[in-house]
């Protein structure tokens, strides 16, 4: 019995499995780095992109005409009316801040003029008083 615990356990299956998932991980991470940052990467990537931005303009172009006259037909606004509408609505909100505010102006004012003409008969009379 002594004998079976002084013997090492050396067969750990998962900690084989465990050491071989790590090195491959670090071998793909390791390879997938380099690739990314390969210029022959770099010049695919900027190619495929170009080429597919090309090849949707066309199609962007079809499916937002599709679009505003399947709206108009729906009698629903397009994005061009919604964006047009939004634009004026942000105008008028600024005219209507700008008013606001001058109506405040001019109602201080008022209050101004009004507070002077009050405090004046009333100092008049403190001094007829005395």
């Amino acid at each position: 019995m002594g004998t079976q615990q002084d013997i090492p356990y050396t067969l750990d299956p998962f900690g084989t499995m465990h050491a071989l998932r790590d090195t491959n991980l670090a071998t793909w991470s390791k390879l997938m780095i380099d690739l990314v940052n390969s210029e022959a990467y770099s010049q695919a990537t900027s190619q495929w992109l170009d080429t597919y931005m090309t090849i949707s303009q066309p199609l962007k172009h079809v499916i937002e005409t599709t679009m505003a006259q399947v709206l108009t037909g729906l009698n629903m606004p397009t994005l061009a009316e919604v964006t047009s509408l939004a634009t004026r609505m942000t105008n008028m909100e600024m005219r209507l801040d700008d008013l606001d505010a001058k109506l405040d102006d001019i109602k201080g004012a008022i209050q101004a003029i009004s507070g002077t003409q009050h405090a004046t008969p009333t100092a008049s009379k403190v001094k007829k008083g005395h």
